[in-house]
């Protein structure tokens, strides 16, 4: 959520904004915000005139009753008329505020200035050429669906039996080396500093709104109505609600985190789009990195992140290139955003497994999250950021396809093997 200090400073810099992406249509909402905002402010003002007055009243009648005369009848009916008023202006001003929460929760993040200008993910900007490792890959190659029911390792037909299309199920040794992938990218973010957070995988409307899913983007999350919890579209939603309403000590920034969680997405708005085995899931797996820093440290700390998730890809020797979003495309959430695509040489495109955002304080402020600079200062909000390191889906798709020999086997990663106890998934004979 955005301070309603810069619409009252300069509305122009948020105007712009929405039309670099694409939301011209929610500019008029910045003229009705200031005006709802100059009508809260003059009624407050108002109400607390009347307030201050109905308080010098009402101790000028306590004290001609504690001086023994009678009270005024007309002063008592007059006051009774400022107390109703006041009562009708602080319902307005309910209304006012809620009106304006309504707008202020729908309005999307303003944009760093190094975010290109443009409309489609066509548009984004190279920011780090295709990062290339050597695989013998010349042979007829199989796509991972291909692969992953050769090898009796990825079951997608029966997930849609039991739950439904876009529900996965591992098998035998696909099972343990999605088990092995997530332990070793743990095992990495917690080496660098971070600490490790295994969250619930279902959240209250607070947290949603914390972090910006709600109410924009509800429909995209699966909602159960008995309980009023959704499932989570990623871990950053409960990790970065861990401090919601808190003020943390200044001397504690950065906070860092990395969490496990399976991810559930509807998809909403998805369809006609490639749903073909990993590329397109209601639930898969992800370790997400969280971030809680100072405003000035917030853009070092996103190259932290992203450096962090490249880490994973250059252990695995996984080929991939960095995107720098532009405003087209962009989530409405984030200021920046790198996105990180690792190559599927049977699909022979890339495939995104990564996205690396800083929130700045649009996070914080929705979910107040605030700290002191020193003790002397004002509470200020930090900025939040987020990264995946990695998820799995993508990721599973270019590490069977890489590592695919011309038998038909899979070899494991070599900084996998630790963790599976096997270095390679063979073709069953026959």
């Amino acid at each position: 959520m955005l301070d309603i200090n810069v619409f009252r400073q300069n509305p122009t810099v948020i105007e712009e904004m929405l039309h670099k992406r694409l939301l011209s249509s929610e500019i008029p909402k910045v003229a009705r915000l200031l005006e709802l905002d100059r009508k809260r402010r003059e009624l407050v003002q108002h109400s607390d005139d009347l307030k201050a007055l109905r308080n010098r009243v009402s101790k000028e009648i306590a004290d001609r009753k504690k001086n023994g005369n009678g009270p005024d009848g007309e002063l008592i009916l007059k006051m009774k008329a400022v107390s109703d008023e006041i009562t009708g202006m602080d319902a307005t001003l309910a209304e006012l505020e809620t009106e304006m929460e309504s707008i202020l929760l729908g309005l999307p993040n303003k944009l760093h200035q190094s975010v290109p200008t443009g409309r489609t993910a066509d548009e984004n900007q190279v920011f780090k050429d295709p990062v290339e490792f050597s695989h013998a890959l010349d042979f007829k190659l199989k796509n991972h669906l291909e692969l992953g029911k050769s090898l009796g390792i990825l079951d997608f037909e029966r997930g849609a039996k039991i739950t439904g299309a876009g529900f996965p199920v591992y098998t035998g040794k696909g099972a343990r080396l999605e088990r092995s992938l997530i332990n070793f990218m743990l095992d990495h973010h917690t080496s660098k500093g971070y600490t490790e957070i295994f969250p619930p995988f279902f959240v209250n409307r607070e947290s949603l709104r914390g972090t910006g899913q709600w109410p924009k983007f509800a429909d995209q999350v699966y909602y159960m109505q008995e309980d009023d919890l959704y499932a989570i579209p990623t871990a950053e939603v409960p990790v970065t609600n861990l401090h919601r309403d808190e003020m943390l000590d200044a001397k504690a920034l950065p906070i860092s985190y990395a969490a496990y969680s399976a991810c559930f997405r509807r998809e909403a708005g998805s369809y006609g789009k490639d749903t073909r085995g990993f590329l397109r899931v209601h639930q898969f797996n992800k370790v997400e990195m969280v971030k809680f820093t100072r405003p000035e440290n917030s853009y070092e700390a996103l190259e932290e992140i992203r450096e962090n998730a490249e880490a994973i890809l250059i252990a695995l020797k996984i080929p991939y290139r960095v995107l720098l979003l532009c405003s087209g495309d962009i989530s409405a959430n984030a200021a920046k955003c790198y996105d990180i695509e690792v190559w599927s040489p049977a699909e022979g495109k890339y495939l995104e497994a990564s996205s690396c955002s800083n929130f700045e304080d649009y996070q914080a402020r929705r979910a107040n999250i605030r700290f002191k600079p020193d003790s002397k200062s004002k509470p200020e909000f930090v900025h939040t950021l987020n990264g995946s390191g990695l998820a799995t889906s993508r990721l599973m798709v270019s590490i069977l396809e890489h590592y695919q020999t011309p038998d038909g086997s899979v070899r494991v990663p070599e900084v996998l093997q630790p963790y599976t106890g096997f270095t390679e998934i063979a073709q069953a004979a026959g």
